[in-house]
């Protein structure tokens, strides 16, 4: 109830959903404009789509919402107890929402001659379990990498985080786009889905990352930076997230944002 009154916690979820429809419109853009371009050429410029519009909404949403932009994330921050299940639930709709909304623009705009809407499809030389291992580990090697970058207690982040974070989004792109076109993010291929009503192994670009998620936020808490937050500490966030976070007597900023480093 105290996210649920709180105006800065809605205005999150707002973020989210604008967010979502921003990132999935500019980068599946950028994957279906050109058809003529050889496909080196076009998985360069896919990735560096993909990294710099996660870049620059992080940068812009990040003190709202933390910019999450990806269900997988946000589970990994659920299961590194940094936020409450309400507030992941909320996100991963309003993530699935703008992605959604953002392919129905997509396919609405697009020259008559264009079938496409960047769905995520796998290669004909992998099975769909390849295709899990695939998405896990691009999808691990992301959430790491926020996770880290976010970390309160470092003091060494001199540099940009959404810029690593981007640039973290573009390295699982040139790693696995040939292989699965990428997913790391279940509300990113979830859109095209829909709008194509085609589901096709969709659930490989839903276990993967999600799986991938969880394991970034476990091994890094429990084995790679250890946390020393008592149990009870660690499931009061989950109930009714971080302490100090929002105000429900009128304050309307949040004191903690996830992707930004302190």
């Amino acid at each position: 109830m105290r996210e649920f009154k709180s105006k800065a916690f809605w205005r999150a979820v707002l973020a989210e959903l604008v967010g979502m429809t921003l990132f999935i419109f500019l980068s599946i853009t950028s994957a279906t404009g050109n058809m003529k371009s050889s496909n080196p050429d076009q998985d360069v410029k896919v990735s560096l789509a993909f990294g710099l519009a996660i870049a620059t909404l992080a940068q812009s949403l990040g003190h709202i919402s933390g910019a999450h932009l990806n269900p997988a994330v946000t589970l990994g921050m659920l299961a590194s107890c940094q936020i409450s299940v309400f507030k992941a639930v909320m996100y991963i709709v309003a993530q699935m929402l703008g992605s959604t909304l953002a392919s129905g623009i997509v396919y609405g705009i697009r020259p008559d001659d264009n079938k496409e809407l960047g769905l995520n499809t796998l290669s004909s030389s992998i099975t769909p379990s390849q295709g899990v291992g695939i998405e896990l580990l691009a999808t691990f090697q992301l959430v790491l990498c926020v996770i880290a970058v976010t970390d309160k207690r470092r003091r060494d982040v001199t540099g940009s985080a959404p810029l690593a974070i981007g640039l973290s989004v573009c390295l699982g792109h040139l790693a696995a786009i040939s292989y699965t076109g990428c997913g790391i993010n279940p509300a990113r291929t979830f859109g095209p889905a829909v709008i194509k009503s085609n589901f096709e192994n969709h659930w490989v670009y839903w276990v993967g990352p999600m799986c991938g998620g969880v394991a970034a936020a476990l091994v890094y808490d429990f084995l790679l930076y250890p946390k020393f937050e008592d149990f009870p500490e660690r499931i009061k966030v989950l109930v009714s997230g971080p302490v100090g976070d929002y105000d429900v007597n009128g304050g309307n900023d949040p004191t903690a944002v996830e992707m930004t480093s302190k």
